[in-house]
């Protein structure tokens, strides 16, 4: 085992370190209390490769492994929650799933414009009552022939108002239950296809997350992704290396709370000394390092599973389990040893603790991870 990173990934995580503190950090503040997407970093962020970071240089991405992915999420994450989840929608959800799923006139149509950032991709899975259970598809595909007829609603879409590429999975043929569950590819500003009022959140507020409806959406033949029925696979494929993402992003926003209340318990005095020097936070700074440092070995160990080849699916289910749990404890005990400055915007950790929350619960719930885990084991 070698735990140490090589000095590619070295450059690669201080890239992205430095972009987060340079680019991302000022202004974060103010885009959270407006909702206010980052259009220009993204295109920023795309054109450093962050958009495509392990798709195929022959489709204009970067050519990245998952270790890669995985260290410069943790350091968007540590600043900014909402544009790291736009670089993970966009690279573990769509440009993964075309890249591995779709024919060589989808990618050279699509794939190559998501990858570089000249395109935005939003993945279209969950609906009013098929969240966790994506098997309960009610929106409709119909086969006409030379194309589909698209009819549905589908809810809680990251990138939803600002994306190009939508890829929308949708059930063609109910009796057959999960196989004959599709996913298309759909463009902005086809007809029958609205866009809903975007959804005030919690957290991440500078994502922008809408609900879609389709309305007789003609979808041409061509833009269906793999052979007739292979779309639940696609999606519970796809969302396993999604899960990677999430899994990073939460790492980030736990490391990135944890290295504020570090600081400010070595400038913040009580009792006549900083108050990192009192017991009561020291071994709160030293369960947070120790759970912090537990998730990173999660994350990495999914991320070098998908780099080896190796089905990722349990450990990229553990890594997301563990890691958005240590990101609401932690985040928590950041504005608790930060005090009345934590509950205050200025400090940055109220901001975490309230992105860190939907970690637990897009793209796969904590709930569904734990069966994804057991029926893993139970399998072995």
């Amino acid at each position: 085992m070698n735990f140490s990173l090589s000095e590619e990934h070295i450059m690669i995580r201080d890239a992205a370190r430095d972009f987060a503190q340079t680019e991302l950090l000022p202004g974060v503040i103010e885009r959270d209390n407006k909702q206010e997407f980052p259009q220009e970093l993204v295109k920023k962020m795309g054109d450093l490769g962050f958009l495509g970071i392990m798709v195929d240089p022959k489709y204009g991405g970067s050519g990245m492994d998952a270790v890669s992915y995985v260290l410069i999420m943790e350091e968007l994450s540590k600043i900014d929650a909402s544009a790291s989840v736009i670089v993970s929608v966009n690279n573990s959800l769509v440009c993964y799933g075309l890249e591995a799923y779709g024919n060589e006139d989808q990618k050279q149509k699509y794939l190559t414009k998501l990858a570089t950032g000249e395109f935005i991709g939003a993945f279209c899975l969950s609906e009013p009552e098929a969240g966790s259970d994506a098997t309960s598809q009610r929106t409709t595909a119909i086969d006409k022939g030379d194309h589909y007829i698209i009819n549905g609603t589908k809810n809680w879409i990251t990138s939803g108002g600002r994306a190009d590429v939508y890829i929308v999975i949708a059930q063609t043929d109910r009796d057959k239950g999960s196989h004959g569950i599709n996913a298309f590819i759909v463009e902005k500003g086809t007809k029958g296809f609205d866009i809903g009022p975007k959804e005030d959140k919690l957290g991440i507020r500078g994502s922008d997350t809408h609900t879609l409806q389709f309305n007789d959406v003609k979808v041409p033949k061509e833009n269906r992704i793999g052979v007739n029925g292979s779309g639940f696979r696609f999606a519970m494929k796809t969302l396993s290396g999604g899960r990677i993402g999430i899994a990073s992003q939460a790492l980030g926003i736990a490391s990135g709370a944890y290295e504020l209340a570090l600081k400010y318990s070595k400038e913040r005095k009580a009792f006549g000394t900083e108050i990192c020097n009192h017991q009561a936070i020291a071994f709160k700074l030293a369960d947070m390092y120790t759970d912090i440092e537990a998730a990173r070995m999660l994350v990495m160990k999914a991320a070098w599973d998908k780099d080896q080849g190796n089905n990722y699916d349990k450990s990229s289910a553990m890594a997301k389990l563990y890691a958005s749990k240590v990101a609401m404890e932690h985040t928590v005990e950041a504005v608790q040893i930060h005090g009345g400055n934590g509950f205050v915007k200025e400090y940055h950790v109220e901001r975490l603790m309230r992105d860190a929350k939907i970690t637990q619960i897009y793209e796969g719930t904590s709930e569904i991870q734990k069966i994804v885990i057991s029926r893993s084991l139970i399998k072995e």
